[in-house]
């Protein structure tokens, strides 16, 4: 049962989060400005829980896209990134992860209102996930090295690893700032400079980042943000000849589209691309642990997770059985704007779901 204070609680948290958002800068973010887009057109970003609009961000297009890019490949070529020290690209991601880390009530806020995300889970995964990866390929920067090699021939042979240039990363709505950091931080540990285009859905937690970026002291032109749409802004980055990497996380058939549209300039692709994950539940189970873990697999971040365990595959002995557990269990979920209930949760979060 939930109590007047625990509900209170909630709505501090949904007031700061909202409060956070305006905050923002609702503008792109190229060479180190935070600038408008060139069409003028706005993206709007809808809060979940009501379907209320509740702030305009700018609209990036193809235009955009080129300046942010060349932005990016500038900073790679000419400016000091290139001339920056391992070590000290290093340091400048803990120093990020730090502050990251710092912000980190702030950041999980505005990644629940945006997304429809348990305050608890954003907390608990998406914050520190990006913050574990800083740090993780912080340590990397400077051990990227390559090998001597013995030749059959009287000849000097060996490998050098070098950064690719200009790298896309085109990131989903559901996680989208712990997936940014499965992106970003090789990337810049390596000595690349990035393009990120966000989610339309899930704007927020980018923007900020982009602050952060600036106050962590990177270059200009090391880390650019264009918010746009998919066929606009996702799909200019990955034609655009400067850019030398696309890194996607997404849906397949839209992964499909981006493999033959990066053949032309010979991009270098990675893709992580949505599917489902089978849950296999034996006649000599646990029913109850059975029951429970497929309902967690199934439900964790309210049910938006591309390895959810959402397909269920059940043993005819026990079927019956572990269906009706399986539906009690579900009916006992209840989404609440609470504190008790992991903070406050977006009840209208698989609206988002459905549009997709």
């Amino acid at each position: 049962m939930l109590t007047q204070t625990s509900d209170q609680d909630a709505k501090n948290k949904y007031a700061a989060a909202r409060a956070a958002a305006q905050a923002l800068p609702k503008k792109l973010f190229i060479n180190n400005q935070f600038v408008d887009g060139k069409s003028g057109s706005k993206l709007p970003v809808v809060d979940p829980r009501t379907g209320e609009t509740i702030l305009e961000i700018e609209e990036g297009d193809t235009e955009d896209v080129d300046r942010a890019v060349h932005a990016a490949s500038e900073a790679f070529n000419e400016g000091p990134w290139p001339k920056t020290a391992a070590q000290e690209r290093g340091r400048m991601l803990y120093r990020l992860a730090d502050l990251v880390e710092e912000n980190a009530e702030e950041l999980a806020l505005l990644e629940t209102l945006d997304v429809g995300k348990p305050l608890m889970e954003a907390k608990m995964m998406d914050i520190p996930g990006f913050v574990s990866f800083m740090r993780y390929y912080a340590g990397w920067a400077d051990k990227l090295s390559g090998q001597t090699l013995k030749h059959v021939m009287p000849l000097l042979a060996y490998t050098l690893r070098e950064p690719l240039g200009v790298c896309a990363l085109i990131v989903p709505w559901n996680f989208p700032l712990g997936l940014l950091g499965m992106k970003l931080a090789p990337a810049l540990a390596a000595g690349n400079t990035v393009v990120a285009k966000p989610a339309e859905q899930s704007m927020l937690t980018t923007l900020r980042l982009a602050q952060l970026f600036l106050e962590a002291g990177f270059p200009p032109g090391v880390f650019n943000v264009v918010t746009g749409l998919g066929p606009t802004v996702g799909a200019a980055l990955v034609k655009h000849p400067l850019v030398d990497k696309v890194a996607f996380t997404g849906s397949t058939s839209v992964g499909k589209q981006i493999l033959t549209d990066a053949a032309s300039t010979m991009k270098h692709v990675t893709l992580e691309c949505g599917g489902k994950c089978s849950l296999i539940v034996c006649a000599d189970a646990n029913i109850d642990e059975a029951v429970e873990t497929a309902h967690q697999a199934a439900f964790v971040n309210s049910g938006q997770f591309c390895t959810a365990g959402s397909r269920l595959f059940v043993h005819e002995d026990i079927y019956d059985e572990f269906m009706a557990k399986s539906v009690k269990r579900a009916q006992s979920r209840y989404i609440s704007l609470s504190s008790c209930c992991m903070a406050f949760v977006l009840h209208c979060s698989m609206q988002t779901a459905a549009k997709h």
